[in-house]
């Protein structure tokens, strides 16, 4: 079981540690039913419940001094950015947003719109001239 990366890995098939069907959680209810007996268990939710709430209150105090302490310039900063699946999905699956037609012919592209395209040369050899060679190339 990797507790660091969130996954429970058996016999070669990996997911996600919160990847439970309803079968899975009635089992896992079954199981702490018997563990723990009809009394104890709903004190064991209650305290799991709770310590799910201060952990997540830890981390959104957490993630909120980290915004404090980057700045004003940092403000609009996703933290889900940092998480690669998300930073692939972002940068590489999904759609551009951006409107692509601010990027045409602005101000500055102005003058270097009205010159025309310059027609390629491509030298001709005779039929019986050698092409040049350059033995400092070679």
């Amino acid at each position: 079981m990797d507790l660091v990366r969130g996954e429970v890995t058996t016999a070669g098939a990996r997911g996600s540690l919160f990847d439970l069907s309803i079968t899975k959680i009635l089992v896992l209810a079954l199981i702490g039913l018997v563990v723990f007996g009809p009394e104890q268990l709903p004190k064991m939710a209650s305290q799991a419940g709770r310590a799910l709430r201060d952990l997540r209150r830890l981390a959104d105090n957490a993630r909120a001094d980290l915004s404090d302490s980057l700045g004003p310039e940092f403000r609009d900063f996703d933290f889900n950015d940092l998480n690669p699946r998300a930073f692939v999905r972002k940068h590489l699956i999904d759609p551009v947003d951006e409107d692509l037609s601010s990027w045409s012919d602005s101000d500055a592209d102005a003058p270097y719109a009205e010159l025309p395209e310059p027609d390629p040369v491509f030298p001709t050899l005779a039929p019986d001239e050698v092409p040049p060679y350059d033995s400092e190339a070679t």
